[in-house]
């Protein structure tokens, strides 16, 4: 009797600690990589206007474009990316799609995504 009451509660219990586990390492994951596609478009300054004026200017298609390559690199299950770039700061949003292992089985659980956004400006040496 004991294994028949407890059993279902026990099950229920590792779906959440596994399931809930999938659900934290994917937002980790997704600012993880929000946060580096955000630092490789800051990285992309125009080089004349930082000569001209001695303050790092983004280029916002070198920086969008090199924000969303980083993300194609990646082979995780990417569901939904956006990058976006102005010449002070570049902002990318990530999105993950996780798919339960134990609590898939319970109906209307099904997957669900979790989303991370980051952003980076562009500084120098001397900037604190």
């Amino acid at each position: 009797m004991y294994v028949v009451l407890f059993t279902p509660a026990v099950l229920v219990l590792a779906g959440l600690l596994v399931d809930g586990g999938l659900a934290i390492h994917a937002r980790q994951r997704a600012a993880d990589m929000a946060e580096q596609a955000a630092r490789a478009g800051a990285n992309q300054i125009n080089e004349a206007e930082l000569r001209a004026t001695g303050k790092p200017v983004l280029d916002p298609g070198r920086a969008e474009s090199a924000a969303c390559g980083l993300l194609g690199d990646y082979d995780d299950n990417i569901t939904g990316s956006s990058c976006g770039a102005t010449e002070e700061e570049v902002e990318v949003t990530v999105e993950l799609t996780v798919n339960p292992q134990f609590l898939g089985i319970v109906p209307g659980f099904g997957s669900f995504t979790m989303r991370s956004t980051a952003s980076a400006q562009p500084i120098t040496g001397d900037e604190p």
